[in-house]
């Protein structure tokens, strides 16, 4: 995403300050999803994957042999639901 390039050229403290709304441009970005995304850079549907990759991770961490049926219980239990295809 290129979010955080515009962000970056636009900060006060950047040697040469652009505009948003010229980089938006020149990247040929609209500006609305930019300040939408500046006001909250973490979605929660990347929240939740996460969490559940964090699930799973500590799963295989305590039993690193087992496949992804076990994991997928073992994250179950932790309370991340997920289908079998995402474990």
């Amino acid at each position: 995403m290129m979010y955080p390039l515009d962000r970056e050229l636009a900060a006060a403290d950047a040697p040469q300050q652009v505009p948003v709304a010229v980089t938006c441009r020149v990247l040929k970005l609209a500006r609305q999803p930019y300040y939408r995304w500046l006001a909250s850079p973490i979605t929660n549907s990347e929240l939740s994957e996460a969490y559940r990759a964090n699930a799973l991770f500590d799963a295989h961490r305590d039993d690193p042999e087992f496949g992804h049926r076990f994991l997928l219980d073992e994250a179950r239990a932790a309370g991340e639901s997920m289908a079998e295809r995402t474990a």
